[in-house]
């Protein structure tokens, strides 16, 4: 008689386990083969309900797609640990299930550009073969017994030792991977060259001394990512060309090198997610170092029908915004460099986007390889079918960074801080109202980098002992006050005051 036990889950959970774990493997030893788990990660992500993908966003913020992979591979362990329990009995769904998977994982990665069937099909074998084989190994009825059977002893430490090798696997899979894509970018051998007319450091009024306040300059390892891509894409430098066509006189196509000919400037520029919340982190601001995109665009020779900017990214990402943005003054940018260096892999490089006042999903796309003129009409970009506005301008928004909500703090003098920014704009005015019953205080703004650069503000407070609500709002450079009302981010950036609350004893 066939009995089914918890040896047989945890040997049909270790089974699918070192499946993915060599699908993983293979990618990270050649760099030609695709993730799978990316690959299916990727498709989960473009299918998503927008509703699910702002939850996500919110409750993980820049870990949610982490958070997706380890829900990727629960529920293939989960898979693995049912399947366990039936294959015993009958073993042609094991064939079934680790067939489907390899066509399934096959499908999927195909879709991301630059993979082919026969390049999915390679680990996707692998990985089936190898779930199949250890699934076999520890179910073979030979080898299992009553407790205390030395069979039945083998199996268990066939189980142990595979899943050592599920995990170790997974790991250096993923560690070989992401290494792979660094070396295979050459970013480690690029050198920018200095901008034609280089920035001045700022200076001692640009930063207001507060402990807590967020830095003036963003450190490129703390700038927020919020991008589709489940990991960064694979991009050579050396193959990688930015083509300009669509509604132009000529087509354009510059290599990386012929761009960083080109004349390069600096500019302090704020970018946000149009999923930031009112007083989230999805927001900072750096200086970049790039080509103007005016120039960039020039050397096409647009064409009057050409309204529309369409970006697209080696992963297939597209973001659209009206060619005006790139000629009415604003700052707006081909990016190749990111707080004096390369761009970093997962902020673009080797080029991107930055164009001042417009949201990240409409403008900053990442991982650049063309941009397309088109009418308004005749393109709709990735976000916007599934439910964003078309037009992405960034609202004005200030948040307090310190105190923290919902602190203890002791009486006595202390400085409520934070950041404002309407880029494009600039702030002419923040205001903060400290307690439900108070006035509203005008803060001390720092000196601005430029219109497109937030800015640091402060208030002086000597608080009573209590609970206090403490708010902020902010006026822009066109002398528009903040939006009280308070709106979520779908579908075109949320708005209202910033608020927390304090107990001071």
């Amino acid at each position: 008689m066939i009995v089914v036990s918890s040896r047989d889950a945890a040997a049909g959970a270790v089974a699918a386990g070192l499946a993915l774990g060599i699908s993983e493997l293979a990618a990270g030893v050649a760099p030609v083969l695709p993730s799978l788990a990316e690959g299916i990660g990727n498709r989960v992500v473009d299918g998503v309900p927008a509703p699910v993908r702002e939850w996500a966003i919110s409750v993980f913020g820049t870990a949610d797609k982490i958070v997706l992979l380890a829900g990727i591979t629960l529920v293939t362990v989960a898979l693995g640990a049912w399947l366990g329990t039936v294959a015993r009995r009958r073993w042609w769904v094991a064939g079934v299930v680790f067939g489907g998977f390899a066509v399934l994982a096959v499908w999927a990665a195909a879709q991301d550009p630059g993979v082919s069937v026969v390049s999915a099909a390679i680990p996707a074998i692998l990985a089936a073969g190898a779930g199949l084989w250890a699934l076999r190994r520890l179910l073979d009825p030979s080898r299992t017994g009553e407790p205390g059977d030395p069979g039945r002893r083998a199996v268990l430490r066939g189980v142990g030792a595979l899943a050592g090798l599920a995990v170790i696997s997974v790991t250096a899979g993923r560690m070989l991977l992401e290494r792979s894509k660094r070396v295979f970018s050459g970013r480690d051998d690029v050198v920018l060259p200095a901008a034609g007319m280089p920035l001045p450091a700022p200076g001692p009024g640009a930063e207001l001394q507060v402990e807590g306040i967020s830095p003036l300059l963003v450190p490129n390892s703390e700038f927020y990512r919020i991008d589709t891509a489940l990991f960064v894409p694979r991009v050579d430098v050396g193959d990688w060309a930015l083509r300009i066509t669509g509604a132009v006189e000529r087509e354009v196509r510059l290599t990386y090198e012929e761009i960083l000919d080109m004349p390069l400037v600096e500019r302090d520029v704020t970018l946000s997610c149009v999923s930031n919340r009112v007083g989230g982190n999805l927001v900072g601001n750096a200086r970049w170092l790039g080509v103007p995109l005016p120039d960039i665009l020039d050397l096409a020779r647009p064409r009057p029908e050409g309204e529309q900017v369409v970006a697209r990214a080696v992963d297939g990402f597209t973001a659209g915004f009206p060619i005006g943005a790139a000629y009415d003054g604003r700052d707006a940018l081909l990016a190749v460099g990111m707080n004096g260096e390369p761009l970093p892999y997962e902020h673009g490089f080797p080029a991107r986007l930055v164009v001042a006042g417009l949201y990240g999903y409409v403008s900053a796309t990442k991982w650049l390889e063309e941009i397309e003129l088109t009418g308004w009409d005749d393109f709709d970009a990735y976000w916007i079918p599934r439910g964003w506005a078309k037009e992405g301008p960034v609202r004005t928004q200030s948040r307090i960074d310190t105190p923290a909500d919902f602190a203890r703090i002791d009486a006595g003098p202390l400085v409520v801080a934070g950041v404002a920014w309407a880029p494009s704009r600039g702030i002419s005015r923040v205001e903060v109202r400290l307690g439900d019953d108070a006035g509203w205080v005008e803060a001390e703004l720092s000196e601005p980098l430029s219109e497109s650069a937030w800015v640091q503000w402060k208030v002086d407070w000597d608080p009573t002992p209590g609970q206090h609500r403490i708010t902020v709002r902010a006026t822009d450079g066109d002398g528009v006050a903040q939006d009280e009302t308070m709106r979520p981010p779908a579908p075109s950036g949320a708005t209202g005051w910033h608020s927390i609350r304090v107990e001071v004893s």
